[in-house]
């Protein structure tokens, strides 16, 4: 190599003082850096420096270089965007070997086994920036103390948000019913929907009372719990029988049909204290337009279940 090639190799350098600052990373707990880029810098082949390396090897142990796993690798392309052949520098060739890790001693250790002008040139701009990194974490310590102190304390004031937006989310998962829905003709499914919903709240018992009971309102009184027993309240000439009560007894037990003919009304009371009223029969539920209202009047359910 001239003195021409020397003196630019040597300018590029000083030039650009934070491209070495750039090149080096933070893996298992120290700085390093990849041996493309060394090799880009000393102006030779990655090959050609690993196997310089590999004739001194007793000159380098582990804590001085170090080959990447599979993992550290990858984590590194992805973090900082370095090319999947290992080089980010033309003209020094792919990679079919995991890459190695130089530590600040082994750079240094490096340009007496490549033992040329170039090499310790560089040696020497990689040395000062390690040092000015140094200096700088050690003059700025205290602020990057600051600095975690503030994330930590984001990090706990989002977690404390999440927490009372999570609380939030519950309560509203354990009173999603509104109190009055309205339900416009055709929307069948979405009437059964929920009216199947409100059967299943039920823990212990269900009063249905409609006046125009059939095989549908059955239908729905089956998505009730295991063991929750139902009491429909009907007129005499409800459209079940007792067969059709016998049936679902031995696949839903407990059905009792009673006769009444003491409401206009439909109501559907679970567990003797939380009664809706509803606007239509519910065999007949989404094919005209009706509603279904939560009664809050804890007195009104007292005196509907006085009547029965």
């Amino acid at each position: 190599m001239n003195d021409n090639t020397l003196s630019t190799s040597i300018e590029i350098l000083h030039d650009d003082k934070t491209a070495i600052k750039d090149l080096i990373y933070l893996i298992r707990n120290q700085h390093v850096m990849l041996d493309s880029d060394l090799a880009a810098l000393y102006q030779v082949e990655t090959m050609v420096l690993n196997q310089a390396v590999k004739r001194n090897i007793s000159r380098f142990p582990e804590h001085y270089r170090f080959q990447l796993t599979k993992e550290e690798y990858q984590n590194l392309i992805s973090q900082f965007v370095i090319s999947s052949s290992g080089d980010k520098y033309k003209g020094h060739g792919g990679r079919r070997k995991l890459p190695y890790m130089f530590t600040e001693q082994g750079i240094a250790m490096l340009s007496s086994v490549l033992r040329s002008d170039t090499a310790v040139a560089v040696s020497i701009r990689i040395m000062d920036s390690f040092v000015e990194m140094r200096r700088f974490l050690m003059t700025n310590s205290l602020l990057f103390e600051q600095i975690k102190s503030v994330e930590f304390r984001q990090l706990e004031y989002e977690r404390k948000t999440d927490a009372k937006i999570e609380k939030v989310f519950d309560y509203i998962s354990a009173h999603e019913e509104s109190n009055q829905k309205v339900f416009f003709d055709r929307q069948i499914y979405d009437a059964y929907s929920l009216i199947a919903d409100l059967i299943k709240k039920a823990d212990n018992d269900i009063l249905l009372i409609d006046n125009y009971v059939d095989l549908k309102t059955l239908n729905l009184l089956s998505k009730k719990k295991s063991g929750v027993d139902v009491n429909i309240y009907t007129h005499n000439n409800a459209n079940i029988n007792s067969i059709d009560v016998a049936n679902f007894n031995q696949q839903y037990p407990l059905l009792t049909v009673n006769h009444t003919r003491a409401f206009h009304d439909r109501f559907l009371i679970l567990d003797r204290k939380t009664a809706y009223h509803i606007g239509a029969s519910i065999k007949d539920a989404g094919k005209k337009c009706f509603a279904i209202s939560l009664v809050q009047d804890a007195d009104i359910v007292k005196n509907i279940l006085s009547r029965l």
